[in-house]
C-alpha cells in the first residue's frame, strides 16, 4: 500500500533521525509489537513504563510511514461531534468516548514531559468555525451538549469571532485542553524513553508468519523468531491488507507547510483551526512560525497522479490560508504531500482483538483524532495486558456493527 506521497515536512525537522537495529537473534518476550509508527511508539512507552517486556518490530524505517503525513493536531473534540455520537450510540457511550478522548488528551500532556528530542509538544485552544449559516444551529446544540457533560467550550458568535481574528464567520465554538506536536519527533522521543526504560525496538524487520500456539504466538521474520505471550498489530491503515475491516474507509488526505511568517500577533493564541464543512479545512502554527494547513480529503487517486494532486491542492491550501489571513504575504508551500488517511463509517476507532488472531489485539486508530486514539488505546491494552479489565474496550470492538443504532430508553 501507498502510505505518503511528496515531501511531508516533519523528517526535516530532526537531524539525525535516530536509527534502530535490524533484528539478528531471536527473541522472548511479554508483548511484541507490530509497527514502528505513531500508534506503534505510544503503546510501546506505555507498556516500557508499565516494566512489560515489549520488542517492537518495524518492515520499513520507524515514523517512516503515515506518521511523517501525520499533521499534529491533538484534539479532544472529534470529526462526529459529541451530539451525534449520543444520537448515534446512546448517551452513555457519546460521553463515555468523549471522556476518554480528553482524559487521553491530558495523559500525552503528562507522557511528553522530559522526552528527548523534545517533540514540540505546545498546548493550544482550538477554535471550531461555522463553514455556513446554516451549521450555527448545528454549532450551538454541540456547545449546550459539551458544557451539559463538563467540556470547556465557549460559544463564539460573529462579533467575538471578528475582534479575535482576523476573519468572519457566522459562528464558532472555542474549546481548551487540546495541542499541537511535531509527530516525527514525538515517535523518536518516545521510543528513545521506552528504550531507555527496557524495551527493544528494530526497523527494516519484518514479520513474515505468525503461528498461533497454546501459550503465545511465535512470529518469524526473515532472520529469526519472536515468540510472545500476546501481540499488538499497530500497522495503521495497512491493517487492511491483513484483514478487512468493513468500518473502515480509507482516502487520500493533502498537507502543505508554507515558509516561516514573521509575525503571527493576529492569530489568537495560534489555536488550531477547523470548521464544520465535511470534508474539513484545518489550520495549525509550528514552532517555526510556519503555516499548516491540510484537507480536501478524496477517493485515493492512481499512484501517478498523487503527486501533481498534492501540488494542485497546496496551491488551494496556500489561497484558503490567505482568506483567513490576508495580512500574511509573500506565503509559499516550502512543503506539499499527500497521505492514506482512515476513518470508520460510525465515528469510533477500532481497538481489540480479532477471533482470527489468538493472543493478538489489533489498534486502529483511524480518524483525525488518530494520535489521541493511540493514546486511548495504548492506556487501555496496558491495563488489559496487566490483567486489569478494561470494559470501556466493548465500545471499540473489530466485530461491532458498522450501522449501529442508539440503545432504546
Amino acid at each position: 500500500m501507498i502510505l505518503t506521497s511528496g515531501n511531508p515536512a516533519w523528517p526535516h525537522t530532526l537531524h539525525p533521525i535516530p536509527q534502530y537495529p535490524m533484528l539478528n537473534r531471536d527473541l522472548d518476550c511479554d508483548c511484541l509489537i507490530v509497527g514502528g509508527g505513531m500508534s506503534g511508539a505510544i503503546l510501546t512507552y506505555e507498556l516500557a513504563r508499565r516494566n512489560i517486556k515489549t520488542v517492537t518490530i518495524e518492515k520499513r524505517t520507524v515514523g517512516g510511514g503515515s506518521t511523517s503525513a501525520n499533521t499534529g493536531l491533538l484534539q479532544i473534540l472529534n470529526d462526529k461531534t459529541l451530539t451525534s455520537i449520543i444520537h448515534t450510540f446512546g448517551e452513555e457511550t457519546g460521553v463515555k468516548f468523549y471522556k476518554l478522548c480528553e482524559q487521553a488528551m491530558q495523559k500525552l500532556n503528562t507522557a511528553v514531559k522530559g522526552l528527548d528530542p523534545d517533540p514540540e509538544f505546545i498546548p493550544r485552544p482550538s477554535l471550531y468555525y461555522a463553514s455556513y449559516e446554516e451549521d450555527v444551529k448545528l454549532l450551538r446544540e454541540e456547545y449546550a451538549t459539551l458544557r451539559k457533560y463538563g467540556f470547556n467550550a465557549e460559544f463564539w458568535d460573529q462579533a467575538k469571532i471578528e475582534k479575535h481574528m482576523p476573519f468572519s464567520k457566522p459562528a464558532a465554538l472555542y474549546t481548551q485542553g487540546d495541542a499541537e506536536v511535531n509527530p516525527t519527533r514525538l515517535i523518536h522521543a518516545l521510543f528513545q524513553g521506552a528504550i531507555g526504560r527496557g524495551a527493544q525496538v528494530y526497523e527494516h524487520t519484518e514479520a513474515i508468519h505468525f503461528e498461533y500456539g497454546k501459550q503465545g504466538v511465535t512470529c518469524d521474520t526473515r532472520t529469526n523468531k519472536i515468540r510472545a505471550d500476546n501481540v499488538v498489530f499497530t500497522t495503521g491503515y495497512e491493517t487492511q491488507d491483513m484483514k478487512k475491516d468493513k468500518n473502515a474507509i480509507l482516502k487520500v488526505s493533502y498537507a502543505m507547510m508554507t515558509n516561516p511568517v514573521e509575525d503571527l500577533s493576529d492569530w489568537h493564541e495560534q489555536c488550531l483551526i477547523w470548521e464544520t464543512a465535511r470534508p474539513y479545512l484545518y489550520f495549525r502554527t509550528a514552532r517555526d512560525r510556519r503555516i499548516l494547513a491540510g484537507g480536501f480529503d478524496e477517493e485515493p487517486p492512481p499512484p501517478e497522479k498523487w503527486e501533481a494532486r498534492s501540488l494542485h491542492f497546496s496551491r488551494y491550501l496556500l489561497d484558503e490560508i490567505r482568506k483567513l489571513f490576508p495580512r500574511y504575504e509573500g506565503l509559499k508551500a516550502d512543503y506539499h504531500w499527500a497521505g492514506i488517511f482512515g476513518s470508520t463509517h460510525d465515528g469510533l476507532p477500532m481497538i481489540g482483538t480479532h477471533p482470527d488472531y489468538p493472543y493478538c489485539y489489533f489498534v486502529e486508530a483511524y480518524g483525525g483524532n488518530g494520535t489521541v486514539y493511540c493514546m486511548m488505546a495504548a492506556d487501555m491494552l496496558g491495563d488489559v495486558l496487566t490483567g486489569q479489565k478494561r470494559p470501556e474496550m466493548e465500545m471499540f470492538s473489530l466485530q461491532r456493527t458498522s450501522k449501529p443504532s442508539p440503545p432504546k430508553p
